[in-house]
């Protein structure tokens, strides 16, 4: 990927309105549920360009991992920490290493889901805590999956069976997110899909890039931050863009 991709990233993580208010709801539940007073021992699988990890500096110290080199390269000279290269299917840790173990929106590109989570408790203390969000509903399947390299979007209870048979922790809390914005995404994705069918020569584009929102930008981020009264009081929408789901070992 050109530098243009992760410069753009860079800025997408930082302004745009779904990553803004993903990483609120997370700082928020984290706050809640997670953090107890004393700093924790962080480990941000799949960092990308930081601005997850620098939320989650607030919580204690955060080793951060991130699979693409070249993300990396570009954001060294960027962060006041580093970020190292690793791979979630087989994380250069001990065992045991972490309090907290996060993957945000990341094993939905990794084939092998599987072996991912189980890596996630393997460096997972006990009495620790797994945090992952992922993409939700395969009917919301669209060319921002595409490009972003998914294998696969999730159903709670897919999310569910798969921390069933691949871990020993136990359920705290599984919902889908952004759900008050679900219905025009939905439609969205859906037109989207229906007036530009695949070729080989179609020049793919996340939501990001489609969806900068402009002077909506605000609106977007209060509706879906929004979400975090009920997400706070362990209550799951039924239906969303995203699941949230954490583990405790």
């Amino acid at each position: 990927m050109d530098t243009n991709y992760y410069r753009d990233y860079y800025r997408f993580e930082r302004e745009h309105w779904w990553f803004r208010a993903r990483r609120e709801i997370l700082r928020q539940y984290i706050a809640r549920y997670i953090y107890a007073g004393s700093p924790l021992n962080i480990l941000n699988i799949g960092a990308a360009t930081g601005a997850s990890s620098e939320m989650l500096g607030t919580f204690g110290i955060v080793t951060s991992t991130e699979y693409d080199q070249g993300c990396i390269d570009f954001v060294k000279d960027k962060l006041p920490f580093p970020i190292l290269q690793g791979d979630i299917r087989s994380l250069p840790f001990p065992d045991a290493a972490f309090d907290l173990v996060c993957a945000f929106d990341v094993i939905e590109h990794v084939e092998d889901d599987a072996q991912a989570v189980r890596e996630m408790q393997r460096v997972c203390q006990s009495g620790g805590h797994l945090l992952v969000t992922v993409p939700a509903l395969m009917s919301l399947w669209s060319e921002h999956d595409e490009i972003n390299h998914h294998f696969r979007r999730y159903e709670t209870s897919e999310i569910s069976a798969l921390f069933v048979q691949n871990t020993t922790a136990v359920k705290q809390f599984v919902s889908y997110y952004n759900a008050r914005l679900f219905p025009m995404i939905y439609a969205a994705r859906k037109l989207s899909n229906l007036l530009a069918p695949k070729t080989k020569d179609k020049e793919l584009q996340s939501d990001f890039e489609k969806f900068k929102s402009g002077f909506l930008s605000d609106a977007l981020y209060r509706i879906m931050e929004g979400e975090s009264s009920r997400l706070l009081r362990q209550k799951p929408y039924r239906l969303g863009v995203s699941i949230l789901a954490h583990y405790q070992k």
